[in-house]
């Protein structure tokens, strides 16, 4: 069966959008290139994540999911960070979860196990 292995966005500011995915949720970085200002960025099931520096664009309806331990918790640690949320953590029509957006714009739905058992 196939395997989602990277994706690749364009960032306005390679190391700011680093740090966000790393600091806010927990990405690790795997790779480096400061000449290409790119950074790729690994999580817990071995998907990269590569920001390269560009124009982001119009992200309208592009979305994608990261799974975290407890999207409660994880709402309200972000939040307290001063991340900006489209939603927090509700039933939608995808389950139950919260809708966030980095830095670029781009957004990211938290979800977890539990809660979409429970709650979605």
């Amino acid at each position: 069966m196939p395997r989602l292995d990277h994706i690749e966005l364009p960032v306005r500011d390679y190391r700011a959008a680093r740090d966000w995915y790393r600091d806010m949720l927990g990405f690790a970085v795997e790779m480096e290139f400061p000449d290409g200002r790119t950074v790729g960025l690994r999580d817990d099931a071995d998907l990269t994540l590569f920001l390269h520096e560009g124009a982001p664009p119009a992200a309208a309806g592009l979305s994608f999911t990261v799974q975290v331990d407890d999207v409660d918790a994880k709402a309200a640690e972000l939040a307290g960070r001063g991340v900006r949320f489209v939603h927090p953590p509700q039933k939608v029509y995808w389950g139950y979860g919260a809708e966030l957006v980095d830095p670029d714009g781009y957004r990211v739905r938290l979800w977890d196990e539990t809660s979409m058992r429970e709650k979605g």
